[in-house]
């Protein structure tokens, strides 16, 4: 809560001890709830609103701690007063819990009515994740792109500002009381030192300290992993630690009506239109944040009258104090919006999300938009109302919304009516989410001794077996477990992992090897190369490191963007491994999808690695990589789709959109004979569509990694071509 302080003839007026709210505050947060709703629904773009809303919560939350650390070094105050963090976190508690609640209830509803089983999984991590507040890292370690709303977004990716917000709180807290308690313990140790005006100056370096470390961390970081960045809590401790120091340190001078209201007028213009001229996907928490987060101190600062000895936002309100824009500020409406904002911000992300699913679109039109705008103001309106309100309070209230009802001779307040069904469907929610983890936990994939007759797979296409009418295997659900052998046996290098974990298939005892080296497009080929191993007895050795095909490029990327310096270094030690070893030939990827056109290209950082393979004798197989499923929409996850209602068709690919009319890897046979090009693409595709089920099986497990049932229906298809490159293969032994 801040308020404001009235002149004095004094230069340094005493605060007044009577608090005035800041309305106009409020209406700051109406302004940026909108606009983040806005933005988030028909632009697709971060509108800086969330970074408003972290600035106002440091400059009253420290304010309050501030105002609690000074008067807890009254002789009258105990310690076990000053070092209770109960209080504080029983209010922040029904400030915060209810609302959330509400609507993590609601998304779990949702995510049975609307969203396919596939996702159902997931989602319960993150209702986990949002209730306990870490769902900011577990969007950061899983590296979702915080980017415009579409069918395939989280419905809670939103809530990892409120995450943030919840761990600064905490740790906040229990840093200030336990400064009080040193502070206290001092006093009667020593002798009584700390008055207000020390305490302020500690703090508020405390503060400054923190907040420069943390900006310098979120600038750093920037070039490092900005998906990680956006999401990181040090990276954004500086942005709710700017409005602390404002609580703490309230700029010493009187400033005329005007500037104040030119600072307001500036500061407004920023907040509304950054979210336009900055990329704040890009750009946030860096440098670039310091344009809401400035604004927002302006405007608090903009709205005291008497700068000077005004502590968290404490003031004596005048007559005339606010300047005209604050108190446009103040007014009805923003003060309203500003009121719910909370609740609003809950609800519009994931109305939108299922929204976009159940309509099967990725964006919101006009109409949309505006219907989805106004059903979130009603619900959020709603939950204010009947959950937050009599639930903060933390006793019935004068309210409607507080009357009691007499039960069998028992009376029953509204506020223990509320309180005692949300308890109830949060704890149903946590052990339906439990229940269902375990279900998809315990499933198994057996399909390694599928009939061919009934399930073909690959050899429908390859050659025109018949497809009887079956229902596909895996199943949707069952078919996002379905990982090559080489996953769960530990031998897959994860992306932070730097060994070179050398696994062993087919026939260990054959005199021949074959090495299988690169990232998880190599990898999902071990599940044939280890048949054709068995079969005509050949070793099979493994070195494989996720998302890191054999490249010379220096400064490779994850897919998803962010910088992979530990790709590199691996590829340089695992090329001379491999080598040292002395295979029989290397297996290993030849092409990629083309970025941002059709078709798939032969990377060039891709050849000098087969050439030194060459170079030292060994022969390169080059498997030409899989069509990456999409549509006009985006990528496609096959399971998903096929989950939500998709068929073999709606789910495919047009093949001239992810595939030449010839492997691009072709020609450098002729220049280098060791090379020799695999081509399964007649495998996966018709002359015309990739389709998502061939054959009665599932093709792909994921977004683009083939199912490791359908690579086995591939066995007999690439054992012909790797027998056409090296006979030894088909003959067996040497």
């Amino acid at each position: 809560m801040a308020t404001t302080q009235a002149p004095h003839a004094d230069a340094h007026p005493a605060p007044s001890p009577l608090p005035v709210y800041r309305t106009d505050l409020d209406g700051l947060r109406g302004i940026a709830i909108t606009l983040v709703a806005c933005f988030h629904i028909w632009f697709g773009r971060v509108s800086g609103g969330v970074d408003v809303f972290l600035t106002l919560s440091g400059f009253f939350f420290i304010g309050s701690l501030l105002r609690h650390t000074i008067a807890s070094q009254s002789t009258d105050v105990g310690f076990r007063e000053t070092l209770s963090p109960w209080p504080r976190l029983s209010r922040l508690l029904r400030r915060l819990l209810p609302a959330l609640l509400t609507v993590l209830i609601a998304v779990l509803a949702l995510t049975v009515l609307v969203l396919p089983q596939t996702r159902w999984a997931g989602i319960g991590h993150e209702v986990t994740a949002s209730a306990l507040y870490y769902q900011n890292w577990y969007l950061a370690l899983n590296s979702q792109d915080y980017l415009a709303a579409s069918s395939a977004n989280s419905p809670l990716q939103h809530i990892w500002s409120m995450s943030m917000q919840g761990q600064f709180f905490l740790g906040t807290l229990l840093v200030a009381l336990a400064f009080a308690g040193l502070l206290k313990l001092c006093g009667r140790v020593v002798a009584p030192i700390a008055t207000p005006q020390t305490i302020r100056v500690f703090v508020g370096l405390g503060l400054l300290g923190a907040a420069a470390v943390s900006f310098y961390w979120a600038t750093m970081r920037m070039g490092v992993n900005q998906q990680w960045n956006y999401f990181d809590t040090l990276s954004r401790l500086w942005e709710p630690l700017a409005g602390g120091l404002l609580a703490v340190w309230m700029p010493r001078w009187r400033a005329p009506r005007s500037l104040r209201n030119l600072a307001t007028a500036v500061a407004l213009v920023l907040i509304v239109t950054c979210g336009w001229w900055i990329d704040g996907v890009d750009a946030y928490p860096g440098p670039w944040a310091l344009v809401p987060v400035g604004s927002t101190v302006l405007i608090i600062w903009s709205g005291a009258a008497v700068i000077g000895r005004a502590t968290g936002g404490r003031h004596v309100k005048t007559g005339d104090t606010l300047p005209p824009l604050n108190r446009m500020l103040a007014s009805k409406y923003p003060v309203w919006l500003g009121t719910i904002a909370y609740a609003l911000y809950l609800w519009h992300w994931p109305l939108l999300i299922f929204y976009l699913n159940w309509r099967g679109k990725n964006h919101a039109s006009f109409l949309d938009g505006a219907g989805l705008l106004a059903v979130s103001i009603a619900l959020a309106w709603l939950t204010k109302r009947y959950v937050e309100d009599p639930l903060r309070a933390g006793a019935p209230s004068r309210t409607a919304a507080a009357r009691a009802w007499s039960v069998r001779g028992h009376r029953l307040s509204y506020t223990a009516m509320v309180t005692t069904i949300l308890v109830i469907l949060s704890v149903s929610g946590a052990a339906a989410i439990g229940v269902w983890h375990r279900h998809v936990a315990n499933l198994t994939v057996d399909t390694a001794n599928l009939d061919p007759r009934e399930y073909p797979g690959a050899r429908a296409l390859l050659n025109g077996a018949p497809v009887p009418a079956l229902d596909p295997q895996p199943t949707p659900l069952e078919v996002i477990r379905d990982y090559p052998m080489t996953s769960t046996d530990g031998y897959m290098s994860s992306f932070e992992d730097p060994a070179i974990h050398v696994g062993v298939y087919g026939d260990p005892t054959a005199a021949r090897t074959i090495a299988l080296a690169g990232g998880s497009h190599a990898e999902m080929w071990i599940s044939a190369l280890d048949r054709l191993g068995k079969a005509q007895h050949f070793r099979v050795t493994t070195y494989l490191k996720m998302g890191c095909p054999l490249s010379t490029e220096e400064l490779p990327r994850m897919q998803n963007g962010v910088p992979y310096p530990q790709c590199h270094d691996w590829v340089e030690r695992v090329i001379p491994q491999v080598i040292a070893d002395r295979p029989d030939a290397v297996f290993t990827n030849s092409t990629r999808p083309q970025t941002g056109a059709p078709g798939d290209i032969l990377p060039s950082t891709y050849v000098p690695v087969f050439e030194r393979f060459t170079g030292a004798g060994i022969p390169v197989l080059g498997i030409r990589d899989t069509p990456w499923p999409h549509s006009a929409a985006g990528a496609t996850d096959t399971p998903t789709c096929l989950a939500d209602g998709g068929n073999a068709e709606s789910c495919g690919t047009d093949r001239a959109s992810a595939l030449n009319a010839t492997d691009p890897a072709a020609a450098l046979a002729a220049t280098n004979p060791r090379f020799h090009p695999l081509d399964l693409s007649n495998g996966l595709c018709t002359p015309t569509r990739c389709p998502a089920i061939v054959g009665n099986i599932i093709v792909y497990k994921d977004w683009h990694h083939l199912s490791a049932t359908y690579v086995r229906s591939l066995t007999d298809e690439l054992g012909a071509q790797i027998g056409r490159a090296l006979p030894w293969t088909i003959r067996g032994g040497p």
